[in-house]
């Protein structure tokens, strides 16, 4: 049988094979046509990638968006200027930020949970105890609610499931061991004694520290560590120890200390001094620290101080909430951003001073 035979618009003649020929070309069309919207609507609403899969709606900015923020509290020096400076740059790009920062742990876990509950666009914390916070961070992953750890690395059990921005705390400690060998070596010392006082022991912060010194110090087993204790972060609990243990040693029996941050190794200085201990040059006690700051930038000028490194609040606090913002603002960033440390000595404080001596 011949194909029907009708009229086109145009006075030619089309085929019934030919009009299912034109229709089908029409509907593939339509069919290219509504893809195209489509992907123009899905690009309209990106979305941020989250942990474990979980998704952030944004509209390409972050005015608008809720932080909740479990940092360090401010009584404490390093956070005191790191929350400042955190905080101005998030409320200059109009986002809305809760501050739920503590010195407490146990504080810090009850704030978490609560920011699970109120459910906003993100929970920017650090970590005073690592064990206690896998939980509430486990919480929050099953909540939707995603989760950004700063300066210390989270717990292996929910390392997956948060973004982090983390210091190089291994180098630190490296650092910091590398700063007492080279100081003893320097005063031709072939053996001595080194007291450590560690920020919060609980938190892998400070046990990454150590790994990192301890393995340096065991490249020179002639300097021994012979007391580590915790002095949470405190300047003033950093001096009472040190004042115990030069009690217990008495000053020719330590050669060398680690304080974990320039406002606790200078507490070390003062009881050495107070105790009559020689400290720096020649046959004085030796002391090195982490966490630079202008006081301790100054101490190492005048030689009290044998060095120290990096990790200065301010780099990591702008690094921060430009991870926040680049979140927020849908550009999905790498899961993980660990800032670059560097070890500060007489030989290179110069090159350093300007970026220590913000805080």
């Amino acid at each position: 049988m011949k194909p029907e035979t009708r009229l086109a618009t145009d006075g030619t003649t089309l085929t019934t094979t030919g009009r299912q020929r034109i229709n089908k070309i029409a509907l593939a069309g339509s069919l290219v046509a509504m893809a195209a919207l489509a992907a123009g609507c899905a690009s309209s609403s990106p979305t941020a990638t989250g942990p474990s899969g979980s998704t952030t709606k944004n509209g390409g900015s972050a005015a608008g968006k809720t932080v909740h923020f479990i940092g360090y509290g401010n009584t404490n020096q390093w956070a005191a200027y790191f929350n400042s400076v955190f905080e101005k740059r998030l409320k200059a790009a109009d986002v809305k930020l809760k501050d739920l920062t503590t010195m407490d742990a146990g504080t810090a876990v009850q704030n978490f949970n609560q920011a699970i509950a109120d459910k906003p666009d993100l929970i920017v914390t650090a970590l005073l105890d690592t064990k206690s916070m896998a939980v509430p961070i486990a919480k929050a992953k099953q909540a939707g609610v995603p989760v950004l750890v700063f300066d210390g690395r989270p717990d292996p059990k929910v390392d997956g499931d948060v973004l982090q921005v983390v210091s190089d705390n291994v180098a630190l400690g490296k650092a910091a061991a590398e700063n007492i060998i080279e100081g003893l070596k320097a005063q031709g010392r072939k053996s001595g004694n080194v007291v450590v006082i560690t920020g919060t022991a609980s938190s892998l912060v400070t046990q990454d520290r150590m790994k990192g010194f301890n393995a340096e110090m065991a490249t020179a087993p002639g300097y021994k560590v012979i007391e580590t204790q915790d002095g949470n972060w405190d300047p003033k609990l950093s001096g009472q120890i040190a004042t115990q243990l030069l009690a217990k040693h008495s000053c020719g029996g330590i050669q060398a200390a680690y304080g974990m941050a320039d406002y606790m190794a200078l507490p070390i200085i003062a009881s050495a001094q107070q105790a009559g201990c020689e400290v720096g040059g020649k046959n004085g006690l030796v002391v090195t620290s982490s966490n630079c700051f202008k006081a301790g930038i100054e101490a190492i000028k005048q030689g009290t101080l044998y060095g120290t490194a990096t990790e200065d609040p301010g780099t990591i606090a702008n690094q921060t909430a430009a991870y926040v913002l680049d979140y927020l603002s849908g550009q999905n960033p790498p899961r993980k951003r660990t800032v670059k440390e560097e070890r500060i000595t007489a030989a290179n404080v110069d090159q350093y001073a300007t970026q220590c001596s913000h805080a």
